[in-house]
């Protein structure tokens, strides 16, 4: 097979929520395979720190931050990337947050916010960055999606479904864009320790019994995405659409494991 396929040199990926987890292993892992790559978040001094990091793989960054919950910072950042490469190719949307309370418990506003930043957050970037894939007939967009897009978690209902709509737009938007030349899918990882949600499964019973249930019998390593992340980017996938590709050691497949 050509190795060309996955390259992705001449394209410029934009990664939301991309210096920390996640967010931070795909944007280093797109640079790695040939992107210039703009990775924002609402930190400044991180989005300093993870430019440094694709600057120094050889590759074109700007430092620039962006809120989710702010359309006018998406479209800011949006603006300066095209005024600094010409053309945005890929967009990951990886900003993201929980929280574990009794559903019966849950305020309007702690739903509401987390509603708000997995999933309208996703839909405005979709929006704004998606109109320039359009009008340039190519473009990939990558969601990140989650086990709870597919089953529940105990105590994470917002957060659950927030991440099914989020599988849901993924589909809907594949099906618009398709005929112009733009691929949307999704990465579903299974348990990857972050900062988002180390105090959810560190010694705790939750952590556990997520454990015992992966037959890989351990927790994913952020770099392992970034395979899935390039193949979804690249060439190679272009006949790839409205997919929710889920990478979680055999989790969801998995019945009894012992």
């Amino acid at each position: 097979m050509n190795n060309q396929i996955f390259s992705l040199y001449g394209k410029t990926a934009v990664v939301l929520g991309g210096t920390s987890g996640i967010g931070r292993a795909i944007a280093l892992g797109l640079a790695n395979a040939g992107a210039d790559v703009v990775a924002a978040s609402r930190r400044l001094s991180e989005v300093e720190q993870t430019a440094a990091e694709i600057e120094a793989a050889g590759r074109r960054s700007l430092v620039l931050t962006a809120d989710v919950m702010d359309r006018s910072s998406l479209e800011a950042l949006h603006a300066r990337t095209l005024e600094a490469f010409g053309h945005a190719d890929i967009l990951v949307n990886s900003a993201g947050i929980t929280r574990r309370t009794p559903t019966l418990e849950c305020s309007e506003d702690e739903w509401s916010n987390i509603l708000e930043t997995n999933l309208t957050g996703t839909f405005r970037s979709c929006q704004i960055f998606g109109k320039t894939m359009v009008a340039q007939h190519y473009g990939r967009i990558i969601n990140i999606a989650s086990l709870a897009t597919f089953v529940a978690f105990q105590e994470v209902a917002a957060y659950g479904a927030s991440k099914a709509a989020v599988g849901s737009l993924t589909r809907s938007l594949s099906i618009e864009l398709a005929r112009d030349g733009v691929c949307v899918n999704a990465i579903a990882p299974g348990v990857f320790p972050t900062a988002l949600n180390e105090q959810l499964l560190d010694k705790t019973d939750r952590g556990r019994e997520i454990h015992m249930r992966i037959p890989m019998q351990r927790f994913g390593r952020a770099d392992e995405l970034v395979g899935t992340a390039v193949f979804l980017a690249s060439d190679a996938a272009s006949y790839v659409t409205g997919q929710v590709l889920v990478v979680d050691g055999g989790y969801l497949a998995s019945g009894v494991n012992q």
